[in-house]
C-alpha cells in the first residue's frame, strides 16, 4: 500500500500506451497502476516490491520476484495460462494466483481457426509470391484445401476449445475432442462435438488443434510417437503452450512430408530462435503468440482483473474457474 492509502498495482507486461490507457482507466478508484518498461529483472522486482496486486501476461513471476515483494496480495494472470508463474513459492507464501478465465477465448478460438486456414490455404506462401509478381493459382490447385468435409480435432475441451468448436459449426467439418475430464454430454451435444480417446484423436484428425494447459501431464505431450501416430498428411495447430509439442519432432514430421503443415502461435522458447527448424520449413506458418493479443479485450480483461483484486481486498471468494492458487 502506497502512503497515501492507495494500492498498488504492478504491471509486468511491456505494453503500448494506449493499451496502458485503458488499463489505467478502468482502474478501482484507489488503486494505483504502475507499467514495466523492460522485461529486465532489475527493474521488474522493482516494480513488484512494494506492490500490492501483481499482473502480468507474457512477463514471468519467478520465486525472487514473490519474495522481494512483503506486502503482495494476489498474482493476476493476464489471460489464463499460469506456467511462468512459480506457484510453488506463491503457495509457500500463500499469496492467491488468479486467472482471468473465459475472456480471452473467443480471440484464441479465431487465431486458432486463421493458422488452419492459413494453413491449408498455404497463405503466406501465395501472399509473398503475389506481392513479387509471380501467380500461384495453377500450383495451389493441387496443394490447397478446405475445411469443409475434414476432421478436426480438438485437444482440451475447456473454455477456448468450447469456443473453436462453436466457430467451427459453419465449416461443415466433423469435430472431434479428447479431454482428460470427458465434458457432459448436454456440452457436446450443444457443440456437435464427439468425445474420443486421446489415440483415436490422433488417428482420425485431419487438423488436430491443441487448447490444454502446460503442465506435468501436458508436457512433451504431443511428441515423436504421439506425432507418428497422427494422420498422414494431418495439420497441427498450437495455440496453447509451446512444451506441449516436441517442435523438433514437429518440424522432422513437416520436412518429410508425414503432416502437411503446421500452424503455430506457441513454442518452448519465445522469441523462437532464428536458427529454428520449424521457420525453414514452408508449411508451417507462425505468428509471435498473439492469439489471444488482441484491443477488443483489454478492457474486459482489465475490468476482470481488477475485480478480483477488490474481491480479495473485501474478503469475497474468487470465481472457481479463476482460481489456481485459492
Amino acid at each position: 500500500m502506497n502512503d497515501d492509502g492507495s494500492y498498488r498495482v504492478a504491471c509486468l507486461d511491456v505494453w503500448p500506451e494506449t493499451v496502458q490507457q485503458v488499463v489505467a482507466d478502468v482502474a478501482p478508484a484507489g488503486f494505483e497502476v504502475v507499467f514495466a518498461g523492460s522485461y529486465e529483472a532489475p527493474e521488474q522486482h522493482a516494480l513488484v516490491a512494494g506492490a500490492d496486486f501483481v499482473m502480468a501476461g507474457w512477463a514471468a513471476v519467478p520465486a525472487a520476484a514473490i519474495v522481494a515483494a512483503p506486502h503482495l496480495k494476489l498474482i493476476q494472470k493476464w489471460g489464463v495460462g499460469f506456467d511462468r508463474i512459480d506457484l510453488e513459492t506463491a503457495r509457500a507464501r500463500a499469496v492467491p494466483v488468479a486467472i482471468v478465465s473465459g475472456v480471452n477465448a473467443p480471440a484464441v478460438a479465431e487465431h486458432a481457426i486463421a493458422l488452419m486456414l492459413a494453413v491449408y490455404r498455404r497463405l503466406p506462401l501465395v501472399d509473398a509470391a503475389a506481392r513479387r509478381g509471380v501467380w500461384l493459382k495453377s500450383r495451389m490447385r493441387a496443394e490447397a484445401h478446405m475445411l469443409k468435409g475434414k476432421t478436426i480435432g480438438i485437444l482440451g475441451l475447456g473454455r477456448i476449445g468450447r469456443a473453436v468448436a462453436q466457430r467451427l459449426a459453419g465449416f461443415e467439418a466433423e469435430l472431434l475432442c479428447h479431454d482428460i475430464v470427458p465434458p457432459p454430454l448436454a456440452v457436446l451435444e450443444r457443440l456437435t462435438v464427439r468425445h474420443v480417446s486421446f489415440e483415436q484423436l490422433l488417428v482420425a484428425s485431419d487438423v488436430l488443434s491443441v487448447h490444454v494447459p502446460l503442465d506435468a501431464g501436458t508436457r512433451g505431450l504431443i511428441g515423436r510417437e504421439a506425432l507418428l501416430r497422427m494422420k498422414p498428411g494431418a495439420v497441427l495447430v498450437n495455440t496453447a503452450r509451446g512444451g506441449v509439442v516436441d517442435e523438433a519432432a514437429l518440424a522432422e514430421a513437416v520436412a518429410e512430408g508425414r503432416l502437411y503443415g503446421a500452424g503455430l502461435d506457441v513454442f518452448a522458447t519465445e522469441p523462437l530462435p532464428a536458427d529454428a527448424p520449424l521457420l525453414a520449413e514452408e508449411r508451417t506458418v507462425v505468428t509471435p503468440h498473439t492469439a489471444g493479443v488482441v484491443f477488443d479485450i483489454v478492457e474486459p480483461m482489465a475490468r476482470h482483473a481488477f475485480d478480483n483484486m477488490l474481491r480479495i481486498l473485501q474478503g469475497r471468494p474468487l470465481d472457481p474457474d479463476d482460481v489456481v492458487i485459492g
